[in-house]
């Protein structure tokens, strides 16, 4: 009887998990699941990029290098002989250690890793897909968390930190490639970009705070644990959802664009640029302004720890003004982009003037907020322009787009200290919202782009201004997949098969 009640709830056990399967396998249902791994990528990502800022500093200290020095001190009543004197040894801290250089070079690793990784990235995605990246991402930052959790040596945790750029360039490029995939409308598809901004937003700014209370209270290993936990977690659900080895094939997957000439495509090239310097600020900001606090305002411990972290309030009402608008207006992406650009420079110029905290927050606010102006609009708009252009793959656009970031970060941790102490802070601000500034009206570059409607023939639109031969070359990757039976194109040579329905 035993047996047989064992084998009823194993029955029902079963039919529960194909039910669920089931369900997660509906197209929209598994969309939107994807979209939430994703996103928990990105924050994930993120996380582990900023909770070492609180924690690196002080961790560094406890394991700094020292040497033994002996101090020979005379003895008493020998007037200063040394004949009689004692020796004591102490530890001295060495001075080979600046652990200025030392902080600078780690923080910046990350980015330097994922800026060279990224074109291989790129091109390796367009080549299987988004699906195997995404999960050789989560695994590299899974072993990258762990190790930070368990590192006991700069040279462990400089190793970690670098292992953590290779996965980002998997799991960014692949996972904001995959939403841009899954998202095929436009207006959908800056929904979704946003949701992944607004998670990647949260993570960059909640992680601070995160890591200092647990390292503080619990000690370095908790934070990096909990992060890797949840990255495993990830990496099942992704599992669940899709099957990236055993359900692969990639006959029928249509050939990516290299991503050298994605590179010196013009559009593409001038949102590229937009993004790195909208970014510049954020980047060059976040390792120079706790000093800067400090020695201005006198800043409390607690003030420099909580100093973005009132940005990210502002940062999502941008991701939901920019979506909202441009699935109203969405001819008008440039000029979005353009007002953030404007609206991060004239912040960034600001900052030198405010003199206590509660001031220092509104340009902070204000800077994040035209981030998101610029991220949201810009993001779609580089898989827009791969689909009127190009082919309708986006891993080497997406590796370009994470290059542009890494710029900023790469250079921020090493160049941003070496520009305050030679010039100064305030020179830094104005040098930072002056670029921004100026780099506003190339924008306007993509104005023709955005007007464009669906239902015009778009491709040969732009095909008219495109680079010599470009016609060609797409004309060809149509015949490739788009043949009638006796191999010649049916109807109008101007519209794709799977573009029908946007023709007048």
């Amino acid at each position: 009887m035993a047996k047989a009640a064992l084998g009823k709830f194993a029955g029902a056990i079963g039919e529960r998990c194909q039910r669920i399967s089931g369900a997660m396998n509906e197209p929209l249902r598994k969309r939107q699941i994807l979209l939430v791994i994703v996103c928990i990528a990105m924050l994930l990502d993120n996380m582990l990029y900023m909770v070492i800022v609180p924690i690196i500093p002080n961790y560094l200290e406890t394991i700094r290098t020292y040497k033994l020095v002996y101090i020979t001190t005379p003895s008493n009543g020998t007037n200063g002989s040394l004949l009689n004197s004692t020796q004591t040894a102490v530890l001295e801290r060495n001075p080979n250690a600046n652990e200025d250089i030392q902080i600078g070079v780690l923080f910046a690793s990350k980015a330097i890793l994922q800026l060279l990784s990224n074109p291989l990235t790129g091109t390796f995605i367009d080549r299987v897909g988004y699906d195997i990246p995404l999960l050789i991402g989560l695994a590299i930052m899974f072993f990258s968390t762990i190790t930070f959790a368990f590192g006991e040596s700069y040279a462990m945790l400089f190793a970690a930190r670098s292992l953590q750029g290779l996965g980002s360039a998997f799991a960014d490029t692949s996972g904001i490639a995959m939403i841009a995939d899954k998202y095929t409308e436009e207006s959908e598809r800056s929904r979704a970009l946003g949701i992944a901004l607004a998670f990647i937003s949260f993570g960059s700014l909640v992680a601070p705070p995160f890591g200092g209370v647990l390292y503080e209270f619990a000690g370095k290993w908790v934070p990096f644990l909990v992060l890797s936990f949840v990255c495993l977690l990830d990496g099942i659900l992704l599992l669940m959802v899709v099957t990236p080895i055993a359900s692969r094939t990639r006959e029928n997957m249509p050939q990516g664009t290299p991503i050298y000439k994605l590179m010196i495509d013009p559009y593409i090239a001038v949102v590229a640029g937009a993004l790195t310097t909208c970014n510049i600020p954020l980047a060059f900001l976040e390792p120079t302004i706790s000093n800067w606090m400090k020695k201005t305002m006198n800043a409390s411990e607690w003030q420099m720890g909580l100093t973005w972290l009132p940005a990210f309030f502002p940062h999502v009402l941008g991701v939901y003004v920019t979506v909202k608008l441009a699935a109203k207006y969405p001819s008008y992406q440039w000029l979005y982009g353009a007002v953030g650009l404007v609206i991060i420079g004239a912040s960034s110029c600001t900052v030198p003037a405010c003199r206590n905290f509660e001031e220092l927050i509104i340009p902070l606010c204000a800077l994040c907020f035209g981030i998101a102006l610029v991220d949201t609009a810009l993001l779609p708009t580089l898989a827009f322009l791969v689909d009127i252009r190009y082919v309708s793959v986006y891993g080497s656009v997406y590796a370009i787009a994470d290059i542009s970031y890494s710029v900023a970060y790469a250079l921020g941790p090493i160049v941003a200290g070496q520009i305050v102490h030679d010039l100064g802070f305030v020179q830094l601000n104005l040098g930072m919202g002056l670029v921004n500034i100026l780099y506003a009206p190339a924008l306007l570059f993509l104005r023709k782009v955005c007007q464009m409607k669906p239902s015009l023939s778009e491709r040969n639109i732009l095909l008219e201004e495109g680079p010599k031969g470009l016609y060609d070359t797409i004309i060809m990757e149509e015949r490739k997949t788009a043949k009638d039976p006796q191999g010649s194109w049916p109807g109008n040579h101007s519209v794709l098969p799977d573009q029908e329905g946007y023709s007048e």
